[in-house]
């Protein structure tokens, strides 16, 4: 028998898909092209609207997400996902309210941290396009299928790292000194360190070793057959897929534990996943030019998982003090946007010598 939280997910991953086949031109005869500045400003616009709209909804219609429908069910999600949640005995649907409030709280603070974190995804993903000598328009295919694919991989790893967190308390620990030592080695890690080795890849090598590589493109296939003996095919094309989604995969060894530390609800996780990666993938052909801009971005990304990892290892302490989920979000803000003030106002040193040369 399905669950609630089944019902609802299968109907969460219809709409993502609905949206995902409109997105790349599945009902209409639309060819793989050059994504222009207003389209990618038109998809982005409507990830980002369906992500807020979908605020007000877990807001309101939260408990559709877990079946709640009495007290009894309520205080038993709460004790599971949300023991902080003071219910009102006697009280349910103020007590829900809260509970939804809180859910509502966690989606949208869990959303800004995976948007953000996920912004370095578009260096990576700009370095794996010109390694393999992708065309430009066949980018957007590339990225819908490759991050498709890790939105499956994204699935298992959050609900086995939810069980685990249920059953063995201490991993909270670890995820928050991992979260420390990533944000310190961001901190100083250089561009130059960043490279691509395509024939040495990883990827390249285990898919190499269990598919036939065509050595071309063929127009934009993924999977080609090849005569006389009708042999099936992957192209380079569906490398850069599976590549794609296994370098997601990798971002998000340090994204879905510091989205832990926001919630324990596995489905509030996936949920602000989704939103963020898929709003991400429309924003990366208008960002992809304008990144370089944001030079202080890095550091405000180093300083957020620091700050996180802090968080999950002070956590008790913290709840003692005071500390609210709110001002979690505030933080959060704060470092993003001080790092993206400093990246307007703080000119870089060589553009400063460049002017003063031209001035001589």
């Amino acid at each position: 028998m399905l669950t609630s939280e089944t019902i609802f997910f299968l109907g969460f991953a219809a709409f993502v898909m609905l949206v995902m086949a409109f997105d790349l031109g599945a009902f209409t005869k639309q060819k793989s092209h050059v994504v222009s500045f207003k389209e990618a400003a038109t998809w982005s616009a409507i990830w980002v609207a369906l992500s807020i709209a979908f605020y007000f909804f877990i807001k309101n219609y939260g408990y559709l997400v877990h079946g709640i429908t009495d007290f009894a069910r309520l205080q038993e999600v709460r004790n599971t996902y949300a023991d902080h949640v003071e219910l009102i005995p006697g009280n349910f649907e103020r007590s829900l309210q809260l509970f939804q409030n809180n859910m509502a709280l966690e989606y949208i603070t869990g959303y800004l941290v995976e948007y953000s974190l996920s912004a370095d995804n578009i260096f990576v993903f700009i370095l794996i396009f010109a390694s393999f000598g992708v065309r430009e328009r066949f980018y957007k295919k590339i990225l819908v299928w490759g991050i498709l694919g890790a939105i499956i991989l994204r699935f298992v790893f959050i609900f086995v790292g939810s069980a685990l967190l249920q059953r063995f308390d201490w991993i909270i620990y670890i995820f928050g000194a991992f979260l420390v030592y990533t944000g310190i080695q961001l901190f100083f890690q250089k561009e130059e360190d960043e490279q691509i080795d395509t024939k040495n890849h990883p990827v390249v090598k285990l898919v190499s070793k269990y598919f036939n590589v065509y050595r071309r493109n063929v127009v934009d296939h993924f999977f080609i057959r090849r005569r006389p003996d009708n042999k099936l095919f992957v192209t380079p094309l569906f490398i850069v897929v599976v590549v794609i989604a296994f370098t997601d995969l990798v971002f998000a060894v340090d994204s879905i534990p510091a989205i832990f530390s926001i919630t324990k609800d596995p489905y509030i996780v996936f949920f602000s996943n989704v939103f963020a990666i898929m709003g991400l993938r429309s924003m990366f052909f208008f960002l992809s030019s304008i990144m370089s801009q944001f030079r202080f971005l890095k550091v405000g990304l180093a300083v957020l998982l620091t700050f996180i990892g802090v968080k999950m290892l002070t956590e008790h302490w913290l709840e003692e003090w005071g500390f609210k989920p709110v001002y979690s979000l505030y933080i959060i803000v704060g470092i993003l946007g001080v790092s993206v003030l400093a990246s307007w106002l703080i000119p870089e040193k060589k553009e400063i010598k460049e002017s003063v040369d031209q001035d001589a």
